[in-house]
């Protein structure tokens, strides 16, 4: 049957319950503009959403040249036809107005349009002086997470083959660097060894510092379908808020932020203690595990307890729960990801696996995820801090072998050091070694840490800044060439989510103005260079996205990502295909690592490891002397604590994350009416206890300062744990007087005025959960609720009086839903 349901204020939609080892049904969700019935569409294109990171297929409608909405895709092995609400509503945001559509130049010190031969003369000039003068390293490319491969690929031919750089990476290091790195760490090699399809078979989900309600909303409706048919999972949910997730959790631990390693530790301890090991399969297929045994001996629950401010009994639950799984699949996202020791906490969640054996079976996964829809080819691509194709920059024979691939000598690829990640290059841009910074697809002057720093050295006279971006952001007011980019659906390429699925997404219509896609662009930018390779040819001879993915296949030919057996004719089948796809597996592989390890030799590993507490690199002979036969490895590590603790003048922790409305630093959904409805502007959440204490009410107006800076925001009261403080990440100042950052007119609202210039030492991911902060009352409120949506993880305590759930799209927020089975319209926490 149909329904009509207001997508907004029920982001999940309906139910259609399932069974253990089930297929999950189909719901096909469908948006279409107001006036515009399913008869009116001339036609439907393939595409895959770039607003998260579940990639999500759909169809977008097209009439008289332009989108008038999309559609799920039924047959689609990820969604199953169903669509989050960023997928519903966020694609209104390319017919914007204010879309960039003629590139931009800086003149006396403002910026006015130009042709596209006067911006790219431009670049090229300052680009071959900078060369001739510096050398290389005066030229960093810093890119996004919403790209295509295509896209990624071309840049870093570009960049590390043309120029010669090491200076290239992504905005993917501020979200799942610590994915990239955990997965090496433990198997050798990036690539997530788990499904989507895993939440069918597991028995018992553990979720880690992921809200999965928000961040990847339709596998979260998958769970909710799970959870209400027959053998239903059971759920842990490490998360100091109370989302969704943490609602419907079997057992949900709120730990002090900062303390992951600490209740890692003991719950492995736990597992260990009671004889939850499976020593036949650490025997087989891993090394390290007496050293774990060792280090987590006297990490009891009640250790723990102290030092996470969890009930031990609590901790002793959770780790039954680990221990009694027969499949267990755990997922793990920022609340791990961005602390200190983020690399250190996500290994201890591998390690989990290992110990017990819950890997390469149906429901035993494990998937580090992403936070970008297109993080996982960036990694692939060597558009961040990898080498195209997951090979080793410290190993000679990768780099001959990319190299030939490229047909230039090993030498013209820098590898003297690990590819500079994104925090270096940014310092490198402030102390003046670094003169051209490219960057495209991402806003650093709302992502970065510490915006004050990140604003005053983007406006540096001596740093060139070129910008490709799709509007005017706060970072592309700060630049000297702006480049106006064609975005989804008004271009093709691929792109592969968390659990390693690729889809194709096709040009549904034409981009505005003069914008271009980010493939043409970086190839205009190529020829106008002339880089040539060993025998004088054109170094980057393909010229469309087809045969860009094709020159792709050849690069990852043989290694973790073997794209060599799909190509765009098999991409526009029925559903996505999950790589490696080649001969040996011509329909994809569902999960990795079902015979043992396959990447961890010590010859073909992506990297010989790190220390988890130093960041530095073991070499070569150390790994083949710890791992000579290329098992998994269990590598431990000791809790130490955050780097900034609360204290008498910052008494409270501040954490950063997302709404479910809103993506990244809202350039798209601030954009969407029904979306940037839902929510508005920023909010702090504050616990009930600390309100209380400090006299403060739903709506008022406070400061949340830092020893960097400081923000303003409305009180939000909620179950979040004592003694932290939440804001969402995702506003900036494009949509205030300004424009561009705080002034005498615009408050600062930034989260990222407060966060700190501080790294994960592994993978170098900066920290945005655990700074210390102060709370200051500004102005009470009017007796109204704060923005923050009352739907999802900030939704207000009772106390408050606020009504549950009152938030709606208005016009346009529902939403058609089709599928076999009726409705359950009833609330999804109430389980």
């Amino acid at each position: 049957m149909d329904a009509s349901v207001d997508r907004i204020a029920r982001p999940w939609g309906g139910r259609t319950a399932y069974a253990r080892h089930e297929a999950w049904p189909v719901r096909v969700d469908t948006r279409l503009d107001d006036g515009v019935a399913p008869r009116d569409v001339e036609r439907w294109v393939r595409a895959a959403s770039i607003l998260h990171s579940d990639g999500d297929a759909m169809d977008i409608a097209v009439r008289d040249g332009r989108m008038v909405g999309v559609r799920g895709r039924a047959q689609d092995r990820v969604n199953h036809g169903r669509l989050g609400p960023k997928d519903l509503f966020g694609w209104q945001a390319n017919a914007s107005a204010d879309r960039l559509t003629r590139p931009l130049v800086r003149r006396d010190g403002r910026l006015v349009e130009t042709d596209w031969e006067t911006a790219m003369d431009l670049i090229v000039s300052r680009s071959r002086a900078l060369l001739e003068e510096k050398g290389p390293g005066s030229l960093g490319f810093y890119t996004s997470g919403q790209l295509y491969l295509e896209e990624y690929y071309t840049l870093a031919v570009l960049a590390r083959a043309g120029i010669g750089t090491n200076h290239l990476d992504g905005n993917t290091r501020l979200c799942t660097a610590t994915a990239g790195e955990a997965l090496k760490e433990s198997f050798g090699s990036d690539g997530q060894p788990g499904s989507y399809d895993d939440i069918d078979h597991a028995d018992t989900l553990a979720l880690y510092g992921h809200n999965l309600a928000e961040t990847q909303p339709v596998q979260w409706m998958r769970v909710l379908d799970r959870l209400d048919g027959a053998d239903p999972p059971r759920l842990l949910c490490v998360d100091p808020r109370p989302t969704r997730v943490a609602r419907a959790a079997t057992v949900h631990l709120a730990p002090r932020g900062g303390t992951n390693v600490a209740l890692l530790n003991a719950l492995l301890h736990e597992i260990i203690r009671t004889g939850r090991v499976d020593h036949a399969y650490v025997e087989a297929h891993t090394v390290g595990f007496e050293e774990l045994a060792a280090r987590v001996e006297k990490c009891t629950p009640a250790w723990a307890a102290d030092i996470c401010d969890v009930p031990a009994a609590r901790i002793g639950e959770a780790a039954e729960l680990l221990g009694s799984a027969e499949r267990l699949l755990s997922t793990v996202l920022q609340g791990v990801y961005q602390s200190h020791q983020a690399t250190a906490a996500a290994v201890q969640i591998n390690n989990i696996h290992l110990v017990r054996g819950m890997l390469g079976r149906p429901g035993a996964g494990l998937l580090q995820m992403n936070g970008q829809p297109t993080a996982q080819n960036t990694r692939e691509c060597g558009a961040d801090g990898d080498l195209p194709g997951f090979r080793n920059w410290e190993n000679d024979a990768h780099i001959a072998d990319l190299a030939a691939v490229w047909n230039v000598e090993p030498d013209r690829i820098p590898h003297y050091a690990p590819p500079t990640h994104a925090m270096q290059m940014f310092r490198y841009a402030e102390q003046g070694s670094i003169r051209m910074l490219w960057i495209s697809g991402t806003n650093p002057a709302v992502s970065l840490p510490e915006l004050a720093r990140v604003r005053s050295l983007l406006s540096q006279e001596r740093l060139f800044v070129v910008v490709q971006d799709l509007f005017a952001t706060e970072t592309a007011q700060l630049a000297d060439v702006v480049l106006p980019a064609a975005t989804w659906g008004e271009k093709t390429g691929t792109s592969t989510n968390a659990d390693r699925t690729v889809h194709l997404s096709e040009k549904a219509v034409d981009p505005p103005g003069e914008a271009r896609p980010d493939l043409d662009i970086f190839l205009d930018y190529a020829r106008r260079m002339d880089f040539r390779d060993k025998d004088g040819d054109p170094l980057i001879p393909w010229h469309d996205p087809e045969s860009a993915f094709e020159a792709w296949k050849r690069c990852s030919a043989g290694r973790p990502c073997d794209y060599t057996g799909l190509s765009y004719d098999k991409l526009r089948g029925p559903s996505g295909i999950q790589w490696p796809c080649n001969e040996d597996a011509p329909d994809g592989t569902e999960r990795l690592y079902t015979d043992g390890i396959d990447w961890a030799h010590p010859d073909l590993c992506e990297s010989y490891g790190k220390d988890l507490v130093t960041g530095a690199s073991d070499s070569v002979v150390e790994y083949r002397s710890l791992n000579p036969d290329g098992k998994a490895m269990i590598k431990a590590a000791e809790y130490l604590p955050p780097h900034e603790q609360p204290g008498p003048d910052h008494p409270f922790q501040l954490t950063t994350g997302r709404t479910i409305y809103h993506f990244h630093t809202r350039t798209k959904t601030g954009r969407a009416p029904q979306l940037n409805a839902a929510a508005p502007d920023v909010w702090v959440e504050v616990s009930t206890s600390d309100a209380a204490e400090r006299d403060l009410a739903e709506g008022d107006l406070v400061e949340v300062s830092t020893p960097r800076g400081a923000l303003r925001a409305r009180v939000r009261v909620t179950g979040i744990r004592p003694g932290l403080l939440f804001v969402p990440f995702h506003y900036g100042y494009w949509d205030t007087p300004g424009g561009h950052g705080p002034d005498a007119d615009t408050p600062a609202r930034a989260a990222n005025e407060t966060t700190v210039t501080d790294w994960d030492p592994a993978s170098k991911q900066p920290l945005f959960k655990t700074a210390a902060a102060a709370l200051t009352l500004v102005e009470r409120g009017t007796g109204g609720a704060a923005p923050a949506p009352t739907t999802t993880a900030s939704a207000p305590s009772p106390a408050t009086g606020v009504a549950v759930p009152p938030t709606t799209g208005g016009p346009g927020a529902h939403v058609t839903q089709s599928g076999p089975a009726a409705w359950n319209d009833r609330e999804e926490e109430t389980r």
